[in-house]
């Protein structure tokens, strides 16, 4: 696109009955970046996304991906984009090359060129030495990597990641990522919804938080973290009798006011001089004899971005999403 940006959306609603999925919401994605759409179950991500990949038809607003107006040449911005829904979708009967020469075959390739997309796909995603084992016999992560690949026959501008680690293990959700990776390397822009508060930070250079059918917040992950405040010194103490000294000697040293967590035995407060005042912090407990079974600098993390701008946390289901 020539201003810069790969997915445009201002205003989109969408409703299923009497309920809003969507109710104004806007999103702006830059080329060649992963942006990421973090939100509660039943936030909206889901029906974006569908909209965006014409799947559905908005109710209200208007939506722009490649360029290309979603509502009046649905068409064309299909040819220009790939999705991966919440499950991999595919054929475990059949094994990996010929998963994706199927798919090269409904994306009217041709038998030669689907053939040799097979063989570029599954080069690039790791997948050359298990090319003809059934799917079936796949791990979870390598079961994503080639519904990936498959997404990618036609090598879109833009392609969309509806929570594409839903249920893997740790190594397999690292495996999806290197491969997310690489594919922003060669030029992709990648939408990623996602549950995971990890994956947004590992992956995305900017995250659109939304909440209840609308962008609440739009910034890069370290922004977001800004506005819930900067370093804090905390502490854990072994006996809940402790709090007050500490509560105390951080008073003391820190330029924000102490907090103290009675069920955690954790006291923090914010800082500015991270390393100076966390030496000072130790030192004083020391002094003074307070027995503490950690210290360290933290950071707020993306959990603390949604605890303060919607009031609970990414696992917990606010309503069921319409439609999802």
């Amino acid at each position: 696109m020539s201003d810069g940006y790969a997915v445009r959306a201002e205003g989109l609603r969408k409703r299923y009955g009497d309920a809003y999925a969507l109710d104004g919401f806007d999103l702006t994605v830059r080329e060649g970046t992963v942006h990421g759409l973090l939100g509660p179950n039943g936030a909206g991500k889901t029906t974006a996304v569908r909209i965006l990949s014409t799947l559905i038809r908005l109710d209200g607003g208007r939506a722009e991906v490649a360029g290309l107006d979603v509502a009046r040449r649905p068409r064309e911005v299909r040819a220009r984009i790939g999705l991966t829904g919440q499950y991999a979708a595919v054929d475990e009967v059949l094994t990996g090359r010929q998963n994706l020469e199927m798919f090269g075959r409904l994306f009217h390739l041709g038998g030669r060129r689907a053939r040799a997309r097979a063989v570029e796909l599954l080069e690039r995603f790791g997948l050359t030495e298990a090319a003809d084992r059934g799917a079936g016999t796949y791990s979870g992560g390598m079961r994503r990597r080639l519904d990936l690949a498959a997404s990618m026959i036609l090598a879109p501008a833009v392609l969309f990641l509806d929570e594409p680690t839903t249920g893997l293990d740790p190594r397999s959700r690292g495996e999806v990522w290197d491969a997310v990776r690489a594919l922003v390397a060669d030029g992709t822009t990648v939408l990623l919804t996602t549950q995971y508060l990890e994956e947004a930070d590992r992956l995305a250079s900017r995250i659109t938080v939304v909440d209840r059918g609308r962008s609440i917040a739009d910034d890069t992950p370290d922004g977001l973290k800004n506005r819930v405040g900067g370093d804090r010194v905390e502490v854990v103490v072994s006996e809940r009798a402790e709090l007050p000294r500490v509560v105390e000697a951080v008073a003391r040293v820190c330029e924000g006011e102490p907090e103290a967590d009675e069920e955690a035995l954790r006291v923090h407060a914010p800082v500015t001089d991270r390393v100076s005042a966390l030496t000072e912090v130790a030192r004083t407990l020391r002094d003074e004899g307070v027995g503490v079974e950690d210290i360290g600098l933290r950071r707020p993390s993306l959990d603390d971005v949604f605890l303060r701008l919607t009031g609970h946390r990414t696992d917990v289901p606010q309503r069921k999403e319409a439609a999802a």
